[in-house]
C-alpha cells in the first residue's frame, strides 16, 4: 500500500488493537525516515512547527517521558511536561480538570501516563480538541513500546512475518506484553510466552497465534528475538513467586538458555532492567542485546507517531 493511502491524523493512539496492519506499517516506514533526523549534527526539523505538545505523567518514567519530549523537540513543537509530584495533581486535583485545564491551554496532543487502565480512553471522552496518546495505562496498554519492539525487529531481520518470538517474565502485569500481543500478530508474528504459572494471565490460552510454555527453554528454542520483561514488584502482591533468586535460577535469562535460541537472536527489554533476576548482565550487554538500540528507536517511533497523528504525514 502505497505511504499516502491511509492517513492518521487526529488518530487517538490507544492501544494496538485500534490499529490496521497498514497503519502500522506506515508508523514503521516512517520511523525510518525520522531516524536518520536523530543521526544529523543538527536534529532539527520544523515538521511540528507551531503545535503544541503536553506530556502528563502520573508513573514514573524516565525513557518513555522523555523520548516523547525529545521527539516533539527534534521536530520544531513545544512540548511541556507534566507530573504527578509537581503539579496540582498533589493538591487533588482530578485527571477529568487536569485534562480541561491543558486542553484548554491549547495544546494539539496530550501524552498521557496512568496507574489506571483505560485512562487514555477516558481521555478522549472528556477533551474535544488535543489527540490523546497512550504512554501506558496500568497493566492495559503501551502502543509506542509495541511500535518500537516491532521496529527494532524489522530493522534487524528485514522483515516481520514468520519470526518466532519468545516473551518470558511477567506478562500478568505487562502492559508492553498486551500490546505485543496485537501488534506482533498483526504483522505475522509467531508469539511464545513462558514465566511462572503465577504471572501468565488466563486468556492467553484462548488467544490465537500463541503458545504458552512450562519451561522458558521450549520458548527460547530456535527463536528469532526474545523478549524479557520487567519483574513488576511495584505491581505485584506477596506470593507470585518463591524468592528473587528461585525465580533467576528457573525463569531468568542467561547465557547458557540463550544458546538454544537461533544464532542471530536479538535481545529486547523495554527497561528498566532487574538485572540479575529476569536477565543476566551477560546478555543484557551482550552482542545479541538491542536493548539500548531500542531507545533510539523508541524516540524515532514517537516522532513518526507525532507526525502521522498531527499532521497525517506532511513533511513542512
Amino acid at each position: 500500500m502505497e505511504k499516502n493511502a491511509i492517513s492518521m491524523r487526529g488518530k487517538h493512539v490507544l492501544g494496538l488493537e485500534y490499529f490496521s496492519p497498514e497503519e502500522i506499517q506506515l508508523v514503521l516506514s516512517t520511523a525510518k525516515e525520522m531516524k536518520t533526523i536523530i543521526h544529523r549534527d543538527i536534529k532539527k526539523v520544523p515538521t511540528l512547527r507551531g503545535k503544541s505538545i503536553v506530556t502528563v505523567f502520573y508513573e514514573p518514567s524516565t525513557r518513555t517521558r522523555t523520548s516523547f519530549e525529545t521527539a516533539g523537540k527534534y521536530l520544531g513543537a513545544d512540548v511541556v511536561n507534566i507530573t504527578a509530584g509537581t503539579s496540582s495533581i498533589v493538591k487533588g486535583e482530578s485527571l477529568r480538570d487536569t485534562l480541561l485545564t491543558v486542553e484548554a491551554m491549547g495544546f494539539d496532543a496530550i501524552v498521557m501516563r496512568h496507574k489506571q487502565e483505560g485512562a487514555a480512553e477516558y481521555a478522549t471522552k472528556v477533551v474535544n480538541h488535543p489527540v490523546i496518546i497512550n504512554a501506558g495505562d496500568g497493566a492495559h496498554a503501551h502502543p509506542s513500546q509495541g511500535l518500537l519492539n516491532l521496529f527494532t525487529l524489522l530493522e534487524h531481520k528485514g522483515h516481520l512475518e514468520g519470526l518466532k518470538v519468545a516473551v518470558l517474565g511477567d506478562i500478568l502485569h505487562s502492559r508492553v506484553a498486551r500490546s505485543d500481543i496485537w501488534g506482533m500478530r498483526k504483522m505475522g508474528i509467531e508469539l511464545h510466552f513462558a514465566g511462572p504459572k503465577t504471572l501468565l494471565p488466563r486468556f492467553l490460552s484462548e488467544e490465537p497465534g500463541i503458545v504458552i510454555h512450562d519451561r522458558i527453554e521450549d520458548a527460547i528454542k530456535d527463536a528469532d528475538a526474545i523478549e524479557v520483561l520487567r519483574i513488576q514488584l511495584e505491581r505485584q502482591k506477596a506470593g507470585l513467586f518463591p524468592s528473587n533468586r528461585e525465580y533467576a535460577r528457573i525463569f531468568g535469562i542467561n547465557n547458557e538458555r540463550l544458546a538454544l535460541a537461533k544464532d542471530d537472536v536479538l535481545i529486547l527489554h523495554p527497561g528498566p532492567m532487574n538485572k540479575g533476576l529476569e536477565i543476566s548482565p551477560y546478555v543484557a550487554y551482550g552482542n545479541h542485546s538491542a536493548i539500548q538500540e531500542q531507545v533510539q528507536n523508541g524516540v524515532a517511533v514517537r516522532m513518526a507517531l507525532l507526525t502521522l497523528v498531527l499532521t497525517g504525514g506532511k513533511q513542512a
